[in-house]
């Protein structure tokens, strides 16, 4: 995992595998949010996906939580491959970003066997082998794109979304449901193009629910949705997330339901 440069234009953030590139990111957290700030991260199209991110350099890897993060995703970090096949056995992601030279467990090794149990996830290898020959091995294994570093996070980011996009069979980041309008960039609900102020809980909520839009979803998922290894939410703080949406939505041509004992239905007001 080898790289001998770094790009800082712009505001551009560009990740590599060497220390030295990272040393724009180790002044404190205050930096790094200022840098990704410039970027405009926090204007994301998610739909609350949760992301498994498979890397074993900590300062890229602090790097990347922090952006998906702030890009409105849950998101969990695996240092090597066998804890990110204990992970993907765990739970069911919905993309991994996946380093390739891995301590315990090859990254490649990870993918193939995550395919051979059906999984299928997104998958975005990140690395630094830049020839043809690793790359076609890398997508023949099952990965559905590949990213070379250094990367640039907004391209990162903007990958990823791709993928979440393909996956989910969406192509328009518009969501219109009558007079309910919501952009999954700008991560803005509206009515009548009027924008609705929602906390940023609220936005997370309402969009795990526009992702399961005439389905139910449960409780528990969207609290698990919420978290990540290191916090969590309540189903007392799901409820009161989903009365303040519930107010805040009225009159708007939708309506979030509750099906006792199975969960929470988001559809068009009848």
């Amino acid at each position: 995992m080898a790289c001998n440069r770094n790009r800082l234009h712009g505001g551009n953030y560009a990740a590599a595998s060497l220390r030295e590139p990272y040393e724009p990111l180790r002044g404190s957290a205050l930096h790094i949010r200022d840098v990704l700030k410039a970027n405009g991260l926090s204007l994301c199209q998610t739909l609350n996906m949760k992301i498994l991110l498979v890397e074993d350099d900590p300062t890229l890897g602090e790097a990347v939580m922090l952006a998906v993060r702030q890009a409105g995703f849950a998101a969990d970090w695996s240092r090597d491959g066998v804890q990110a096949e204990a992970a993907l056995k765990a739970y069911a992601y919905d993309a991994m970003l996946l380093d390739l030279g891995l301590p315990r467990r090859e990254g490649l090794e990870v993918l193939r066997n995550a395919r051979k149990r059906g999984a299928t996830l997104p998958v975005m290898i990140l690395t630094a082998r830049d020839t043809v020959e690793d790359r076609v091995r890398g997508l023949d294994a099952g990965a559905d794109d590949y990213l070379l570093k250094p990367f640039a996070l907004d391209e990162l980011l903007a990958r990823l979304r791709a993928l979440l996009r393909r996956a989910h069979g969406v192509a328009d980041t518009q969501i219109r449901m009558g007079r309910f309008g919501f952009d999954s960039v700008k991560r803005q609900a509206s009515v009548d193009e009027t924008p609705l102020v929602l906390s940023a809980r609220e936005v997370e909520v309402l969009e795990i629910l526009l992702n399961h839009a005439g389905r139910v979803t449960a409780k528990e998922a969207i609290a698990d949705r919420l978290t990540g290894w290191d916090e969590g939410v309540g189903d007392n703080a799901v409820e009161v997330y989903i009365h303040r949406l519930r107010r805040k939505l009225e009159g708007s041509g939708v309506v979030i339901r509750t099906l006792r004992g199975l969960g929470y239905l988001l559809e068009a007001e009848r």
